[in-house]
C-alpha cells in the first residue's frame, strides 16, 4: 500500500485524480489517499443533478457541483469534511465495505469514540451518520471512497442538498440535520483535523511493513488536469449525463395561469407543452418547438427566450417574471 499525498481542494481535480488513480497508476501497487474539498455537492454517478441540489442556494454561495464515478447518493463537502480513497485489486471486495471502514472505526476508538457500521455503507456515532461510502470497479481494480464529517458546516449541508420528500419520509426522518453528526461533537479531548488525519493514516498502514509514498510527477498532473477540464468540470458530465426526467412549473399571473411541462434528456429539452387559461395571439406549438434542443440550464434558457421574445406570445405579461419562471432550474 502506498500513500498519495494530495493537497488540492479543487473538487474537479480531486475527482479526476481518483479516476486517474484507478485507470492509470501502476496496478502492481495499492493506494490510499486523504483529501479535502472546497464547498461542493458531489452527485452519485446515476443521479439526476437538479433533483439533488438547491440550485439557487448553491449559485448564491458559490458551491461547486461535481458528479463522481461511483453510485450512491449526493453528499456535501467542505474543509471540515475529510475524504479517504483506496485503490486496490478487486479480489472479491466489491461491496465489502467493512474492510475499508475498519481503520476509521479504529482511529475513532483511539480517540475515545465508539463508531459502528450501520447498514451497507454508513458509519454512525450514537445512531447518527458521520460517514458515507461508495465503490467503483474498473476491470480488476476497485476504488473505495468515503466521507468523514469532522467539523463540517451542517447548516450549509442542509441548505445545499435537496433530498426528495420520499427519501426522507421512507426513513422516518424529518430533516438531514437530525440524522448526521460531526466527529468533533463527540471528542472527549479536542483534536484537530490534521491530527485526526495522522491517526487515521497510522491505522490504515498499521500492518504495512514498509509504508511508502507514491509521488505524482508532472506528467501525471497534466493528465489529471486534462481529465478535470474535459470531464469533471464540464456541464455535459455534471448535468448532461443525468437520467431523463420531467419538469413542471406553474404560476398565476394577473393575465392568467400558466403550466409549463418540460421533458429533459441528457440535459437537453426534448419535449415541451404549455397549458393555461391565458390568451395568446400566437400558437403555443411555435413556442414549444422553439425550446426543443435547448440545454436545461439558466443561461441557455435565458438566451433562447430572448431570441424568441416571449412578449410575442404573452403581450400582456410581465416579461421578466415569466422568463424567470421558464429559466428557474
Amino acid at each position: 500500500m502506498k500513500e498519495i499525498i494530495n493537497h488540492s481542494t479543487d473538487p474537479y481535480f480531486n475527482m479526476a485524480l481518483e479516476e486517474y488513480s484507478i485507470r492509470h497508476l501502476p496496478a502492481d501497487d495499492n493506494y490510499f489517499m486523504l483529501w479535502q474539498n472546497q464547498p461542493a455537492v458531489i452527485i452519485g454517478r446515476n443521479q439526476n443533478t437538479i433533483e439533488e441540489i438547491n440550485s439557487s442556494f448553491i449559485k448564491e454561495h458559490g458551491i461547486k457541483v461535481v458528479r463522481r464515478l461511483s453510485g450512491g447518493g449526493a453528499v456535501y463537502h467542505d474543509l471540515g469534511n475529510l475524504n479517504f480513497t483506496f485503490v486496490v485489486d478487486e479480489n472479491q471486495d466489491f461491496a465489502n465495505f467493512d474492510k475499508f471502514t475498519r481503520p476509521v472505526i479504529n482511529a475513532l476508538k483511539r480517540l475515545g469514540i465508539k463508531a459502528e457500521n450501520n447498514g451497507r455503507n454508513d458509519l454512525t456515532i450514537a445512531g447518527k451518520k458521520f460517514s458515507g461510502n461508495a465503490q467503483y470497479k474498473h476491470r480488476n481494480r476497485l476504488l473505495h471512497h468515503g466521507t468523514i464529517l469532522f467539523n463540517s458546516n451542517i447548516e450549509m449541508m442542509v441548505q445545499a442538498l435537496n433530498p426528495s420528500p420520499e427519501k426522507i419520509s421512507s426513513k422516518g426522518i424529518k430533516s438531514v440535520r437530525s440524522r448526521v453528526t460531526n466527529i468533533y461533537e463527540h471528542l472527549p479531548v479536542p483534536v484537530t483535523i490534521e491530527e485526526f488525519k495522522q491517526i487515521l493514516t497510522e491505522e490504515v498502514f498499521r500492518l504495512e511493513l514498509a509504508p511508502a509514498v507514491h509521488h505524482l510527477n508532472e506528467s501525471d498532473r497534466q493528465k489529471i488536469i486534462e481529465i478535470r477540464n474535459n470531464k469533471y468540470a464540464s456541464w455535459d458530465w455534471i448535468y448532461g449525463t443525468s437520467p431523463a426526467y420531467n419538469v413542471r412549473k406553474t404560476a398565476n399571473f394577473s393575465w392568467g395561469r400558466i403550466d409549463i411541462r418540460l421533458d429533459v434528456k441528457r440535459g437537453l429539452i426534448c419535449g415541451c407543452k404549455i397549458f393555461g387559461d391565458f390568451f395568446s395571439p400566437r400558437d403555443m406549438d411555435e413556442l414549444e418547438s422553439s425550446l426543443i434542443g435547448t440545454k436545461y440550464r439558466e443561461e441557455d434558457l435565458t438566451k433562447r427566450l430572448v431570441e424568441i421574445d416571449l412578449r410575442k406570445f404573452f403581450p400582456q405579461s410581465e416579461g421578466d417574471k415569466l422568463q424567470a419562471l421558464f429559466c428557474s432550474t
